[in-house]
């Protein structure tokens, strides 16, 4: 079976030009659009069967209107972008790809981490500005270096990225210790509640979806639960944390430092409380974003369109 209609609402970031569409092009007449903005949205899906989407929301209003639509593929693993209740009742199938980027985002959280820890950037930028040629010493340092041997790694949620960063802790001679959702047995980490993990940890690295349940879960109080010498990394979802709590919590030396790859609203803000924050690494959403990663997304992704055609459920997560 062959799609009536396929619309790709934000394909630039999945495919700024080095892949090829031609795979999904084949299960159907293929209209890709660079950016979708939310008054397009409705007018783009109307009349199509087949809707992917990358970070463009599709609420139940938008769904409500878009009669005819099957099926919506998620080009990621989160899925908060689509109102799957709504997709639900209306017998829209959606699909998402989860584990195509777990190497590449467990590996971002420790460039994250690595630079909080070691100040590569800011020692090369030193040695770039002629410091090192002004040096009476061999060697000089900015800021202190921190040891992560021996430290504790705290990771709430021990989903396929949690477990490659757990592991990746525990090469660097880590503990780890995890939170998640419903209780584990795993022998790669010692399983604690929340609070008892943001007070334990030297490193707390997020790894939890973003529901009505984790919104704001890093607040103000359990930032304060952290020791003064810990840091927070945030490659999942934005708004798991308060930004004006840890805004604040840099500020006052509440927590050592945070790493992010996420931020509530994306593209960031120009007012957004964590831009200038101290001791505070972010990068612009790219932990996801290798060419390995990315074909690995786009294979996936025709897969689920082809399963979805064929009558098969595969990634469904409504």
């Amino acid at each position: 079976m062959q799609a009536r209609r396929i619309v790709v609402l934000d394909g630039h970031t999945l495919n700024p030009g080095d892949l090829d569409w031609g795979p999904l092009a084949a299960l159907g007449p293929l209209e890709v659009h660079e950016w979708s903005a939310p008054a397009d949205v409705a007018a783009r899906i109307r009349g199509a069967d087949i809707v992917f989407t990358n970070k463009t929301p599709l609420t139940a209003d938008v769904l409500a209107g878009a009669t005819g639509l099957r099926f919506i593929g998620v080009l990621a693993t989160g899925y908060n972008v689509v109102d799957v209740a709504a997709a639900a009742a209306a017998g829209i199938r959606v699909a998402n790809v989860p584990g195509y980027g777990t190497a590449a985002v467990a590996q971002h959280v420790f460039a994250l981490l690595l630079d909080l820890t070691n100040h590569v950037a800011l020692e090369g930028a030193a040695v770039a500005a002629g410091d090192w040629t002004r040096s009476r010493d061999f060697c000089f340092l900015r800021r202190p270096i921190a040891d992560l041997e021996g430290r504790t790694l705290g990771v709430v949620g021990w989903g396929e990225i949690g477990r490659a960063v757990g592991r990746i802790g525990a090469a660097f001679g880590m503990r780890v210790i995890a939170s998640a959702r419903t209780p584990k047995s795993d022998p790669a980490a010692e399983f604690v509640g929340i609070d008892e993990l943001f007070g334990r940890a030297d490193v707390v690295s997020l790894h939890c979806p973003l529901t009505e349940a984790t919104r704001g879960l890093v607040s103000a109080a359990m930032l304060a639960r952290m020791k003064p010498t810990a840091c927070l990394i945030n490659t999942a979802r934005g708004p798991l944390v308060d930004e004006a709590a840890l805004a604040e919590a840099l500020r006052k030396g509440v927590i050592a430092g945070a790493g992010l790859d996420v931020v509530c609203v994306e593209p960031m803000r120009p007012d957004c409380p964590l831009l200038g924050a101290p001791r505070c690494v972010i990068t612009p959403h790219v932990a996801w974003a290798s060419p390995d990663a990315r074909r690995r997304l786009m294979d996936e992704t025709v897969a689920n369109l082809r399963a979805f055609l064929s009558g098969e459920r595969r990634n469904a997560v409504a």
